[in-house]
């Protein structure tokens, strides 16, 4: 059970650590998916009449995928860390007035 927030005693509260995973993994699922469309769709590249899938451009695509995945987690990362406040204990953002702050457990 979430605790209340300190400020407007708002039961809707979410918890930082879990945003920020949250964050992280969406994040690399995002630049990995763009990463690879992009490595595989860019115009001019793919001929749309062919029934084939471009197996050459497959390495390529993967490691667009790759980079990609890794700039979207460090994105994900920035997105959220700048809103932990400091201290010690489980950081909390309040959903209503936009209050952080940390509960020790």
């Amino acid at each position: 059970m979430p605790p209340p927030c300190m400020r407007c005693d708002s039961q809707r509260v979410i918890n930082l650590e879990t945003a920020r995973k949250l964050g992280i993994a969406a994040g690399a699922l995002t630049g990995s998916l763009k990463g690879a469309y992009s490595s595989l769709h860019s115009p001019g590249r793919l001929q749309t009449s062919s029934a084939q899938f471009p197996l050459g451009r497959l390495s390529s695509a993967v490691i667009a995928a790759a980079t990609g995945g890794i700039a979207g987690a460090a994105a994900g990362q920035q997105m959220v860390q700048h809103l932990f406040p400091p201290g010690e204990g489980t950081p909390w953002l309040c959903l209503g007035c936009g209050h952080t702050f940390r509960m020790q457990d």
